[in-house]
């Protein structure tokens, strides 16, 4: 028996590779990216650590050029949902009773792996499989998923140290069990990392995980899967599961053992899990914990003391990086008047010089939106506001999805604050801004925390401290991530830990120990060394 008591150091942020011409990770990539797109794979399902395919299939495509299939994938019906939950429940045992250590260590081999080994095949997966550019890649599925996975090593260590006062006479301790059931993770097609950490976080405090990845996110995730099996996570504990959301929704929230859900997604589907929930109470074991990172509205507010130029770049970044499908996008702005010329005009100069095509030209910073349904939705949007008295289109407002799904970079000025673009999450390069008179930036902070449901990230640009100490105060609870003189995207693993509350999530604090603690069920335990032999007080004598 190894009786040794370890601790994992404190780790590093994995550092983002640049991809500059002719550097060595680009011609890596350049090479992966080439004999993946002169490949079609078949995706199978992973059920107890074995290939399961049904006949039942969909094709994997670019968004960038969506007649070009990268791989088919099979589809789970409810025989192969009731096989992934069986295969969960039966490594469960096994898989909570392995040392905390050694579950550790097949998280950080799996980091090292991506790293290492399967860095540029990730990458590449990535960028074709989702449509991001490859320093956007680089950020989520290299080093934002190796991130997730140290630092989560570092934490379980942390909470299972965690242990009460033991006054004379007595030993008290907690045990830091895993949930009773299985867990179910939906991920989102936009983070492959993402999609790594809502497995792998509830994998690695001992639990056991039905896995249900986004469609459109398939190619990168079965690489994940693969990844993990390679460093040698035990079958069944995670089970890679493509499915439509009716059918294993329905199925899964039916079960006695459901033991918990992590989520990231829409709000509308993240309440018809609390619903399902409740409708199926007293079917199960335990009370099962829904934690969700949802939508959101994300704002950047700006004061007249703020500078132009530096305003004009986070809404560039804030808004257009990966075509706006991050959560955390800047999607409403709040402009003075005295400076939305200036920003205007900085804007107009980036947006000429930005170009839009597919992933594998690197000079292209934006690429596609992820599918059909997307590019009709975002052009929806768009088109509203073409129509609309209320508000006109400053830059961009055209998309062709003839080849890929393109749409420009927007900008859109709102007249009326409320209108639909200031309120609704659009998922895509839209930015709304709304100018205000300087001398109404406290009514306007105000406006904008009442304007969106959602609450998950914001920032304020401003070189007046006390306009910084007033929009904190006013937007307390309209972000879960506030920045300062930043964008409002780029949470760092370690840094800023990441989520938000009201239509936004549960705010569980993705890439902190918050988030590590829901996936546990603490048992206390006390141990009297001596017992006593008389019943009795002293207060009781005479």
């Amino acid at each position: 028996m190894n009786n040794a008591i370890f601790s994992f150091a404190y780790p590093k942020n994995e550092p983002v590779k640049e991809y500059k011409p002719n550097s060595p990770e680009r011609i890596a990539l350049d090479k992966e990216l080439k004999r993946m797109s002169s490949t079609e794979i078949e995706i199978p399902l992973i059920i107890g650590g074995k290939e399961v395919r049904t006949g039942n299939t969909g094709k994997v495509v670019m968004p960038h050029n969506h007649k070009h299939v990268l791989a088919t994938y099979h589809i789970a019906g409810e025989k192969e949902i009731q096989m992934a939950i069986d295969a969960a429940l039966a490594a469960r045992r096994a898989w909570e009773q392995m040392p905390w250590v050694e579950r550790a260590s097949i998280a950080l081999r799996i980091a090292e792996l991506l790293a290492t080994k399967y860095r540029a095949t990730i990458n590449a997966a990535t960028m074709l499989g989702q449509s991001k550019n490859a320093y956007q890649a680089e950020i989520d599925s290299a080093c934002e998923a190796i991130d997730f996975l140290r630092y989560n090593a570092n934490y379980m260590g942390q909470i299972y140290s965690d242990q009460p006062c033991s006054p004379q006479g007595t030993i008290n301790r907690v045990e830091y069990r895993p949930l009773e059931g299985f867990i179910f993770a939906v991920s989102p097609f936009n983070f492959t990392s993402i999609a790594s950490n809502l497995a792998m976080s509830p994998a690695l405090m001992g639990n056991v995980v039905v896995w249900k990845p986004a469609t459109t996110a398939i190619l990168s995730n079965y690489i994940l899967m693969q990844i993990y099996k390679e460093a040698g996570l035990p079958d069944g504990v995670i089970n890679f599961l493509p499915s439509k959301g009716s059918v294993i929704g329905k199925q899964i929230f039916a079960h006695p053992m459901f033991a918990g859900a992590h989520f990231t997604g829409s709000t509308s589907t993240f309440n018809q899990f609390f619903k399902m929930s409740a409708e199926n109470q007293e079917k199960y074991r335990t009370y099962p914990k829904l934690v969700g990172e949802t939508g959101g509205k994300d704002f950047v507010f700006v004061h007249p003391s703020a500078d132009a130029l530096q305003v004009a770049v986070a809404l560039v970044r804030g808004a257009y990086e990966f075509q706006g499908q991050k959560c955390s996008a800047a999607s409403r702005a709040y402009l003075p008047k005295s400076l939305w010329e200036g920003i205007k005009n900085e804007m107009g100069r980036m947006l000429s010089e930005i170009k839009m095509g597919p992933v594998t030209d690197h000079r292209n910073m934006v690429n596609a939106v992820i599918d059909e349904a997307s590019f009709d939705n975002i052009m929806k949007y768009v088109d509203e506001a073409k129509a609309s008295k209320d508000a006109e289109i400053v830059f961009g407002g055209k998309g062709d999805k003839s080849v890929g799904y393109f749409i420009e970079p927007t900008l859109i000025r709102a007249i009326d604050p409320q209108f639909v673009t200031m309120r609704e999450e659009l998922f895509g390069p839209v930015l709304t801004v709304y100018v205000y008179d300087d001398d109404k930036f406290e009514a306007t902070l105000e406006l904008c925390d009442s304007t969106s449901p959602y609450a998950l990230t914001g920032s304020i640009f401003a070189n007046n401290r006390a306009a910084v100490l007033l929009a904190m105060e006013k937007l307390r609870y309209s972000a879960g991530n506030f920045y300062i003189n930043d964008k409002p995207t780029g949470a760092v693993v370690g840094q800023q830990p990441f989520g938000g509350a009201r239509a936004s999530g549960t705010n569980d604090k993705a890439g902190s120990y918050l988030n590590l603690l829901r996936w546990v069920s603490p048992r206390a335990i006390k141990e009297t060394l001596v017992p006593p032999t008389d019943y009795g007080y002293p207060s009781l004598a005479e």
